[in-house]
């Protein structure tokens, strides 16, 4: 998994709206035609859609930028513009996704499951929308909306069936390779695997994903080496595979029940809930250790296994099996996938200054920014979607004053309290 990366930042762009057109029928013999201007086609969504055929995050890294296609404008003769084509990113099963100030958004575990990462923009209403009773011939038509536009933070936590945890050079590595086909790489210093490997262990007629998780050292719950970084990786695991080294007498490590102890205490301390998965203690490196010549059994191992001779390496995948098996059947997949999306919000009034109010709420905002204030029915029917908001009665409750200054998105108006507002 040569380029593995499992954090990485991402902007996302909703596409435009396209504006409505401002025109009205000319045919000959008609003096006096109606109005006939198109809507603006809406911009396209952004979606992040969890994809199994995605790895990592690799792709994010140099190329975060991620825009949905523009909606056209409307034309005359009611012709309405087309819409954006929606942009689909694929990210790997277990990405979260969080906002800037690491709040999570939505969790992507399985396959097929989406988020609404950017909304498209609406398309502006052409004038022939406007047309009533009391307007037979409206001059204005709405603008275009801006499609949204953030930055997301996108953390991956591998989806596997199992996790290889031990200390660093433990021989985790050459034993998943010894159980698959995976080829990690493999050397005789600490900390060789510097990012998680995969591999895929066929036991009769099932299959299940093993990852090989980095090497955890006495602290890392608290953050210690790359501790943060390789847990988040075990959250996920249906089975814990605990691995001690029966070589500790030369490789210097601590005896295999310290081992065991440290690597229960960092779990524990990481997520306590770790400790409540099935899980099956192996002594690794059987083949220079000394745990065959352990009859007392006080290492307290349930195997012994070689990832070099392949001592025990079949006993240890049936165990595997079984406990894979059983985990699925106790928390079975989800039989549809889930589909994230923003809540709906309505608007808020804050305090800017002393003298100074912003209103914020992409209803209200979306009120003044489809329409050309610069025209004066324009200004006039914005105004009347501002109260019919209530945003007039949130400003009168939340203490403006006459002559106060009110920020909705990039507009600003003078606060008028006989409801009347003049664009300053």
């Amino acid at each position: 998994m040569a380029g593995f990366v499992d954090e990485t930042n991402i902007h996302v762009k909703g596409g435009d709206g396209g504006a409505g057109a401002v025109s009205f029928r000319r045919e000959a013999h008609v003096p006096r035609g109606g109005p006939d201007g198109g809507d603006g086609g809406a911009g396209g969504d952004v979606w992040l859609v969890a994809d199994r055929n995605v790895a990592s995050l690799l792709a994010f890294r140099d190329h975060p930028h991620r825009r949905a296609t523009d909606g056209t404008h409307g034309q005359g003769k009611k012709r309405n513009g087309s819409a954006g084509d929606d942009m689909v990113v694929p990210v790997p099963e277990g990405t979260m996704v969080r906002d800037r100030d690491g709040a999570v958004l939505a969790d992507l575990v399985h396959a097929g499951d989406r988020y609404l990462a950017a909304a498209g923009g609406r398309g502006g209403r052409g004038n022939a929308r406007f047309l009533s009773n009391r307007r037979r011939a409206p001059s204005f038509a709405e603008q275009g909306e801006a499609g949204e536009e953030r930055w997301l933070r996108l953390e991956l936590k591998l989806v596997a069936d199992v996790a290889l945890v031990g200390f660093p050079n433990v021989g985790k590595s050459t034993l998943i390779a010894a159980m698959s086909a995976a080829k990690p790489k493999i050397a005789d210093y600490p900390f060789t695997t510097l990012e998680p490997n995969l591999g895929v262990v066929r036991d009769d007629d099932m299959e299940f994903v093993v990852a090989d998780v980095p090497g955890l050292i006495e602290g890392a719950s608290e953050g210690r080496g790359l501790g943060h970084q390789f847990l988040r990786h075990v959250e996920r695991a249906r089975v814990l595979c605990v691995l001690v080294d029966l070589a500790w007498r030369s490789s210097g490590a601590p005896a295999p029940n310290e081992q065991r102890a440290v690597l229960q205490r960092e779990l524990e301390q990481y997520e306590p809930q770790l400790l409540e998965r099935p899980r099956v203690v192996v002594g690794s490196r059987a083949d220079i250790g000394d745990a065959l010549d352990d009859p007392a059994g006080t290492y307290d191992i349930e195997l012994a296994v070689s990832g070099v001779t392949g001592a025990g390496v079949r006993d240890l995948v049936h165990r595997l099996g079984a406990l894979v098996a059983s985990a699925r059947a106790a928390t079975p997949l989800p039989e549809a996938f889930v589909v994230h999306r923003p809540a709906a919000e309505g608007f808020r009034v804050e305090r800017a200054d002393e003298h100074a109010w912003r209103v914020v709420g992409r209803q209200a905002e979306r009120a003044v920014a489809l329409s050309d204030l610069t025209n004066p029915e324009a200004l006039a029917f914005a105004q009347g979607r501002l109260r019919s908001l209530g945003v007039d009665r949130a400003l009168a409750r939340a203490g403006a004053r006459e002559g106060d200054l009110v920020h909705i998105g990039a507009f600003t108006f003078e606060y008028e309290p006989d409801d009347q507002v003049l664009m300053s």
